[in-house]
């Protein structure tokens, strides 16, 4: 079997390696013409650290990521909401990671060059269209700065791994339209500081109107006592440029800054941080609804491309490496690819539906809502707010729903090793 796989993202990049580990035959297609690493940080729930060290990679990450031990939810003024530990911490078999995007993507990169070839991973080249029947698929390609036509190629199956924007969806739904706008933007960007909270913990600030959310992503940096810190801010109700969202549009701090300029808490001089950064990056905060359908015939979605959502929780990379190893698993053992895709489908669509819909209501991060709705101006004791048994079943009701609460990933990885 040979498969086309459209995107050399975080997803794409972990479904030719899983493919490649089920002894399936995969070739990856990227729009741009140079791969480099895009992006910021990037959370790596247990549940998907699980399938990269089954790929080989536990030590690439190791060496790279820091092991987030502790979450935290914060109100504007810097008081505790929630918190919990995270990964090993948390009675997981395996750990979580916070990473820099770029640098998980150049891992996955040049394993799967060394797996499967370099001479597989062909850049710049922007799928325009697809043809199938009961024997394959052909894809037809461009170059996207100059709209030369590139050779088709054919495959057994076509996976759309190519984003939110992806090609592969607007071919299945011509007529869905852009991305759904939540109404806020964020700004992020990457900055040296002191470690703060112990240097291994992602913070969540604010409510959703005005909100930030804070981690390390660098073990390097904390070898030498540092931290190599990824941030990013929300604001409500703000106008956009009208641009497509993307990963380089640089912008000045004047944007948003006035509005955490007071953030300078006990435990975190987050003010100062976003003074120190030198490139702040915005895009617009979007998602997709979600589809009743991701596969047709011998074509199917997977990732962003399949279940774009807003960023709370910390799911959409850990979700597409998942959607990897299922699909993987599917091809592997099913009849036809057609069956193949319907099981995937059948396994994930229903539960990232689900997710996305609550990612819109905030997630997990519901809780920092309630504190501002409830103790606008702060409180003494949180318990006076929200009682620890609500904080607790909200947590938890996120994780079970999103499939990465530790009883439920480790009792699947008990039956699956």
């Amino acid at each position: 079997m040979k498969a086309m796989v459209i995107g050399a993202g975080i997803g794409g990049l972990t479904t030719a390696l899983s493919l490649h580990a089920a002894g399936i035959y995969a070739r990856v297609y990227e729009s741009a013409a140079d791969m480099k690493g895009l992006g910021v940080g990037i959370n790596l729930q247990p549940n998907a650290v699980r399938e990269l060290i089954e790929l080989g990679l536990g030590d690439a990450l190791a060496a790279t990521a820091i092991e987030t031990a502790h979450l935290g939810y914060y109100n504007k003024f810097g008081q505790l909401i929630w918190s919990e530990p995270r990964g090993l911490a948390a009675g997981y078999a395996w750990p979580q990671y916070s990473i820099g995007r770029g640098d998980l993507q150049m891992i996955l990169l040049t394993a799967v060059k060394e797996r499967i070839g370099a001479e597989n991973v062909s850049a710049g080249h922007h799928l325009v269209s697809f043809e199938q029947n009961s024997s394959g698929v052909t894809a037809y390609f461009i170059k996207r700065d100059s709209g030369t036509h590139l050779p088709p190629q054919r495959g057994d199956i076509l996976i759309g791994c190519d984003g939110i924007h992806s090609a592969v969806r607007a071919l299945l739904y011509p007529y869905e339209g852009p991305p759904v706008p939540s109404g806020r933007i964020q700004w992020r960007g990457v900055v040296d500081g002191e470690p703060f909270l112990g240097g291994r913990t992602h913070v969540t600030m604010g409510f959703s109107d005005q909100r930030a959310v804070v981690y390390p992503i660098s073990k390097k940096a904390a070898d030498r006592g540092r931290s190599r810190i990824n941030w990013l801010v929300v604001l409500g109700r703000q106008s956009t440029t009208g641009e497509r969202g993307t990963w380089d549009r640089k912008v000045s701090k004047d944007r948003f800054f006035h509005y955490f300029k007071d953030w300078n808490f006990d435990w975190i001089k987050f003010a100062d941080l976003i003074c120190h950064t030198e490139e702040v990056y915005e895009y617009p905060k979007e998602d997709r609804d979600p589809l009743p359908r991701w596969s047709f015939g011998r074509v199917t979605l997977l990732g962003d491309a399949a279940h774009p959502m807003l960023p709370i929780g910390a799911q959409a990379g850990s979700q597409a490496i998942v959607d990897a190893r299922v699909l993987a698993f599917a091809l592997a053992t099913a009849p036809t690819p057609e069956q193949a895709l319907d099981r995937y489908e059948a396994q994930r669509r229903p539960i990232m539906n689900a997710v996305t819909l609550k990612n819109r209501k905030f997630g997990p991060a519901i809780v920092m809502e309630i504190a501002e709705q409830r103790a606008p101006n702060g409180f003494d004791n949180i318990e006076d707010v929200i009682t620890r048994r609500e904080l607790a079943e909200i947590s938890l009701a996120y994780k079970v729903a999103a499939g990465f609460d530790p009883a439920g990933v480790n009792q699947r990885a008990s039956l699956t090793i």
